[in-house]
């Protein structure tokens, strides 16, 4: 066509090409401003400039060949079936295996492996092991499919991930041979089996087999849901192994919580919460919940620290001086000015479906109200007709508070807390305007390791089962009554070095809840943005490695079946479904403005 730019045929040129490399006629090739995502058929990949810089052309190349070839040498019900369910594993397992995909779609074309290697690295800039400094803040699950990745290509990992993967490549080669891999990469369920076996040497999985379909015979690396159960039955507790000290995000925790421990916290934690068999049983059954404080939890409740004396709750104002937070405010915008309009898009969408609940409507045919000038023509009609009224009704909307509960953990330094931040800030701008408040609070501890909490535990002489081991911080950015101009900068903080340690989810969740109760609002919402389990090393060395696992969950079973808080939680790279009743996993962070939005929206349409 003559009107043809460059840019078009660009696109043309990259869907065929997509089309052609999955071997799926059927493809459909669009563009995003946000993260490259593929959805069965549908890819969406980043939209180069106008003038087609060679880098970005190379970015949208490598993700649209990545997600080709996954139709291709991906299937898709195989890879679900051979699964583990623990998160940790899980992402392990997932990376795993797009390295294989990539390394088998790769082999022979050197455009292919080129494309990908530039798609890789922009994946990579938002990966925590570009900034590891020890093993604990190095992700597992992209160590290894970094270190698969070798192997099956031959290909060194990037320069950016070269230092963090280095932090964890001696620990992963003394527990596991990876070469094995390379000799079952055409065969997806074999790559699977030798993966599993991985997980196991890495002591990710207990024993842990994959289901298997009735028409297909099982092989040594796959069981039944039944060997599943006996096996997490079987497990024992290996807190202090030294594992959870290569994982970014404390699955030391998240290995160990299928085992004997989490027998007494199922998802229906219910019997756990109310302490002696029956009591209360019929209380939470009835439509309107009660509200009961935390005291009332009962004796099954048995979680303690060890000592209060070392926690703090403080504003953000309080751990930063005013200069320094307008320097942190205006480097979070700096960082993440080009996805203001997307997510101010979605907050304008949240904002009217919000009014369209406070909507007015009208009654007509009064007798007495404001003059209906739609009917004045049946007077000039018919004289004798009287005058028609309408009065303005409007529709009861529930007053409403809601908090915002935001992990501060090391694991989610950089853009995941950028995103949240900057999410969070729109979301308090958005419900100011629809007249709802807004609350945001933060989470963390004081110290790495256990802080001045385990000087005192080190001092009486190491009593055993101490309880929780560290110095708690819960951060108070904006408070529900404070305007959003004031509390702006606070939001800054989050950005500060430093700040970000471990994180013990179950007294965050009980402080965020406690505030809540307190507010005169009829309707109180609490959202929990988190991207993985509760973890502290100095509380999990010391006690059961269920222990801070077990307690969130019955925290959370008590607020969703005892109290009057609307609980829901949006996991960033891990599942939080498990833990949640009402909760959504994201796998970018690149999707939390709009999720964030989504999730609210729906409570307040669910009323």
């Amino acid at each position: 066509m003559a009107n043809e730019t460059p840019l078009d045929r660009f696109k043309a040129v990259l869907a065929g090409t997509a089309r052609a490399i999955s071997e799926e006629p059927e493809v459909e090739l669009a563009y995003t401003a946000d993260a490259p995502v593929q959805s069965g058929k549908h890819i969406k990949v980043p939209m180069p400039a106008r003038s087609l810089p060679a880098d970005q052309v190379a970015e949208a190349r490598g993700f649209s060949d990545g997600f080709a070839l996954r139709l291709k040498h991906h299937d898709v019900a195989l890879h679900a079936r051979a699964a583990p369910t623990e998160a940790v594993a899980r992402a392990v397992f997932d990376a795993v295996e797009t390295a294989r995909v990539e390394a088998l779609g790769g082999r022979g074309y050197a455009g292919i492996t080129d494309n990908l290697a530039m798609a890789l690295d922009v994946r990579l800039r938002a990966d925590p092991i570009t900034r590891a400094r020890n093993q604990s803040e190095v992700p597992l699950s992209t160590a290894l499919g970094l270190l698969v990745r070798e192997k099956l290509t031959g290909q060194a990992a990037p320069g950016i991930a070269a230092p963090g993967l280095a932090l964890v490549r001696e620990w992963v080669e003394s527990k596991t041979d990876l070469d094995a891999l390379a000799f079952a990469l055409d065969d997806q369920k074999a790559f699977q089996g030798l993966a599993r076996k991985m997980l196991e040497e890495l002591e990710l999985v207990e024993g842990e087999q994959a289901p298997e379909s009735s028409d297909e015979g099982g092989s040594e690396d796959e069981g039944t849901d039944e060997q599943q159960q006996d096996e997490g039955d079987e497990g024992d507790d290996q807190g202090e192994q030294g594992q959870g000290e290569v994982e970014a995000r404390g699955e030391q925790s998240e290995q160990q919580n299928e085992q004997s421990d989490s027998q007494e916290s199922s998802e229906d934690s219910s019997e756990d919460i109310d302490g002696e068999p029956g009591d209360d049983g019929e209380e939470g059954m009835q439509p309107v919940r009660p509200n009961r404080p935390f005291g009332d939890m009962g004796t099954a409740f048995d979680y303690k620290p060890w000592t209060t004396q070392f926690d703090e709750v403080i504003a953000a104002t309080e751990l930063c001086d005013a200069d320094e937070l307008a320097r942190l405010r205006g480097y979070l915008d700096q960082q993440l000015v080009h996805l203001q309009s997307a997510v101010s898009k979605l907050a304008n969408r949240l904002q009217r479906r919000l009014m369209a609940q406070q909507s007015r409507s009208w009654d007509f045919d009064q007798e007495e109200g404001i003059l209906d000038a739609a009917r004045l023509a049946r007077i000039v009609v018919n004289p004798t007709l009287s005058l028609s009224y309408k009065i303005e009704r409007e529709t009861e909307f529930r007053d409403t508070v809601v908090t915002l509960l935001i992990d501060n953990s090391g694991s989610m330094r950089g853009r995941p807390i950028s995103i949240a931040a900057i999410s969070a800030d729109i979301l308090a701008r958005t419900l100011e305007r629809c007249g709802v408040k807004t609350e945001i609070l933060g989470f963390t501890t004081r110290a790495w390791k256990g802080g001045q909490s385990r000087e005192t535990w080190l001092a009486a002489g190491r009593p055993p089962q101490p309880g929780r081991l560290n110095d708690i911080r819960h951060i108070v950015y904006k408070r529900a009554d404070e305007p959003w101009r004031r509390a702006r900068n606070s939001l800054g903080l989050m950005m500060r070095e430093g700040l970000l340690k471990e994180n013990i989810d179950g007294e965050a969740l009980m402080w965020a809840h406690s505030r809540l109760m307190a507010r005169p609002e009829e309707r109180r919402i609490l959202m929990v943005i988190s991207d993985g389990a509760p973890v502290d090393d100095s509380t999990l060395s010391v006690n059961s490695g269920s222990y801070l696992e077990r307690h969130l969950r019955q925290v959370i079973g008590w607020i969703e079946t005892k109290s009057p808080v609307e609980l829901s939680a949006i996991g960033i790279g891990h599942d939080v479904t498990r833990y949640y009743a009402r909760a959504v996993t994201i796998m970018d962070v690149e999707q939390l403005g709009g999720t964030l939005i989504e999730q609210l929206a729906a409570l307040f349409d669910s009323e």
